[in-house]
């Protein structure tokens, strides 16, 4: 994959934790809130219909503010990648304010292992700098350290 630094930010961990465990986690509504937002902050709401075209929704509590997420798959491969947009909602109906698509690979990296890689893909550099800025880094990397942690109590 093609990245540009001017409109990708990326994160890659090795978790230590099975790749087919870790891919579980992400597509699995029973799984996901434990872990996808940074603690405190919590999932309300998780629907996730995970196939091409399939919803992708989340409802966050961040200090009591309602943050709500919503999106669609864009391509499924089980245990290898997952790309999704808020670009579009179901029915490909475009968001009125698209900030990103995320594209997602997990790796096996042998040991039970999983090289995590995910990317946030933005519209413009003026977006990804604002993600950037917003914290990108250390909560994503909070997130896959909560994911990873989460995976291992499975």
């Amino acid at each position: 994959m093609i990245y540009d630094p001017e409109l990708d930010l990326i994160l890659t961990r090795d978790l230590d934790a099975p790749r087919e465990l870790v891919y579980k986690c992400w597509t699995d509504p029973a799984h996901l809130p434990h872990w996808f937002v940074p603690k405190p902050h919590r999932v309300t709401k998780c629907e996730l219909d995970v196939r091409a075209v399939g919803a992708c929704n989340t409802t966050f509590d961040v200090d009591g503010q309602i943050m709500e997420n919503k999106g669609v798959y864009l391509e499924v491969i089980p245990n290898e990648k997952l790309v999704f947009t808020d670009t579009y909602t179901a029915g490909w109906k475009p968001a009125a304010e698209p900030f990103m698509t995320a594209i997602l690979t997990f790796e096996d990296i042998g040991n039970g292992r999983t090289r995590y890689t995910a990317v946030a893909r933005h519209r413009s550099a003026e977006s990804a700098a604002q993600h950037k800025e917003m914290g990108f880094f250390d909560g994503w990397g909070t997130v896959a350290d909560q994911l990873e942690a989460y995976a291992q109590s499975l």
